[in-house]
């Protein structure tokens, strides 16, 4: 991707609306690209449009939507350089206890929409030899109790990744992941709030095995995203990820993805396994660690 091609190329990102996705929208018009931004409503807009961005409406799990994303995109002289699959939801939660519906919407959004909207867009892609850049996560490395349901769908994002920078190199589309850690969002709260819905809903049984890990993991969440880094910072390194002329495969955003992403390829599974344990453990309650302790290390 040449730099004059910045000045006068498309650009889609979606999930827009905030945090992340907005960061990078303002971003990349700050580069030069005329930006696309998927919107969930219309005042989500607002900001953006005085950042020089064009917001659409966009649900990437809504087929119409997807449509007239891309019937915008070939409306416009301009080629498509680049598309931001950012678009996402949290999911925690114990694997037995997560119902299969929730399972559901979060790869609906998490995975089966962005592939939605890369079809839809990828004959722009093709005569753009623009790029793919998807937003996977640490999670879509590493994951952890009590991370499952979101972990699962960013593994299946990074598989989809692999195949799909395999299927449109030779076609001059280049695939690339940006795999954040700790990002300052409201993204987790979002995610705490549904996680206690979901404590309320187990049984007694399921009480005694999970309690005090559906304790821990909000404090988990909330001290990880305060040692992120902010969505400003993060659209730095999606932005790097579109426009530099020899992107790498994969970008890491934040110390914490840094290293543990390295630990997952170096790492036996089983030290992995105690490395994060050991890190969910220091939020559980304290009546319990010392017997957590001792099933890990048994």
């Amino acid at each position: 991707m040449t730099a004059s091609s910045e000045t006068r190329g498309l650009a889609v990102v979606t999930g827009a609306s905030t945090g992340m996705g907005a960061a990078t929208a303002r971003e990349l018009a700050r580069r030069g690209f005329h930006v696309l931004a998927g919107v969930r409503r219309d005042s989500d807009g607002a900001p953006l449009r005085a950042a020089g961005v064009e917001p659409v409406i966009l649900d990437i799990t809504d087929p119409d939507h997807i449509a007239a994303l891309a019937a915008r995109v070939e409306r416009d002289p301009r080629p498509l350089r680049a598309l931001v699959n950012n678009a996402g939801i949290p999911g925690a939660g114990p694997v037995e206890v997560t119902p299969l519906s929730q399972w559901r919407r979060i790869f609906e959004v998490n995975l089966f929409g962005h592939v939605a909207v890369t079809q839809a867009l990828l004959p722009a892609l093709l005569r753009g030899r623009g790029r793919v850049v998807n937003i996977t996560s640490l999670n879509g490395k590493v994951s952890m109790a009590g991370y499952g349901p979101y972990a699962s769908s960013k593994f299946a994002m990074e598989a989809v990744s692999d195949a799909l920078r395999n299927e449109l190199a030779p076609h001059g589309v280049q695939v690339v992941v940006v795999e954040p850690g700790g990002v300052k969002t409201e993204m987790s709260r979002a995610g705490i709030a549904a996680l206690g819905r979901l404590d309320d809903g187990m049984t007694p049984e399921q009480n005694a095995r999970y309690g005090a890990l559906m304790q821990a993991i909000p404090s988990h969440v909330a001290a990880f995203t305060r040692a992120g880094v902010t969505a400003e910072v993060a659209a730095k390194t999606i932005a790097k990820a579109v426009t530099d002329r020899r992107p790498r495969t994969r970008y890491t955003v934040g110390a914490a993805a840094a290293l543990l992403v390295r630990a997952s390829r170096i790492l036996p599974d089983r030290m992995l396994d105690r490395m994060t344990t050991s890190d969910l453990r220091r939020h559980y309650p304290a009546a319990t660690r010392s017997r957590t302790t001792s099933a890990h290390t048994a």
